[in-house]
């Protein structure tokens, strides 16, 4: 396992990583199309960040790693910045979110120049993992974010589901279901977390409001952080 706060290799090319991400396992076929069970933790997650974002009328929210916007549809009247190093993935979201109040921009977080204290809300899903320096992007929205706003952040609990798609794989179901197993990428993950684990990263950077997990506690697949400013 990666330690939390392990490096990638140099000289890595997370643009070309992502756009073969993002063409090899298509974001709209993903949400709509994958494995029921998938289906649901993710529809899981969806609900928790847009619990944990509460309110979001007329405020400036941001995702790192939009992918295909997604995410941010859940919020139709909030001012929206849509950020990934994807064309890939951007194009994606500027059809799902097209009629938004939204801006795109491609990029690096934690390499752009934007604005200190720029959003209100900030959501990190399921991105982390594949970046090369995942302190380097929480650094980066503790300098976005305004004094009073929040960020949430999700992580795959790998470990777990790396288990449970070894086990899943010597049996009946997954001999049917054969490549599809695979269906979200996890070859691409640069880092792997336990939620405790994770949880210790974040508290470098931020005080933890609020934690849950998709589909439950007892079976966290996703570990999802609220998360503000110390």
């Amino acid at each position: 396992m990666a330690s939390p706060d392990k490096h990638a290799p140099a000289g890595l090319d997370v643009e070309a990583l992502n756009d073969e991400l993002a063409r090899e396992h298509p974001i709209d076929a993903y949400y709509e199309r994958s494995f029921l069970p998938i289906r649901l933790i993710e529809r899981g997650r969806l609900a928790i960040i847009r619990r944990f974002i509460g309110p979001a009328d007329g405020l400036d929210l941001a995702e790192i790693g939009s992918g295909g916007g997604h995410v941010l549809r859940m919020f139709p009247r909030a001012r929206i910045t849509a950020i990934d190093v994807s064309d890939v993935f951007l194009d994606t979201a500027r059809k799902n979110l097209a009629g938004y109040d939204a801006r795109f921009l491609k990029g690096e977080v934690d390499k752009m120049d934007l604005p200190a204290r720029s959003f209100d809300r900030i959501i990190c899903t399921e991105v982390l993992e594949h970046c090369e320096d995942p302190g380097a992007i929480l650094g980066a929205i503790t300098r976005l974010l305004r004094p009073e706003g929040a960020a949430v952040i999700t992580v795959p609990n790998d470990p777990l589901i790396l288990g449970l798609k070894g086990f899943v794989r010597k049996t009946p179901i997954g001999w049917a279901l054969g490549d599809r197993i695979e269906w979200g990428g996890d070859r691409y993950h640069l880092h792997t977390w336990t939620p405790a684990e994770f949880e210790r990263l974040l508290e470098r950077f931020f005080r933890v409001t609020h934690r849950a997990a998709s589909p439950s506690d007892l079976l966290p697949i996703r570990a999802c952080f609220r998360c503000v400013l110390r």
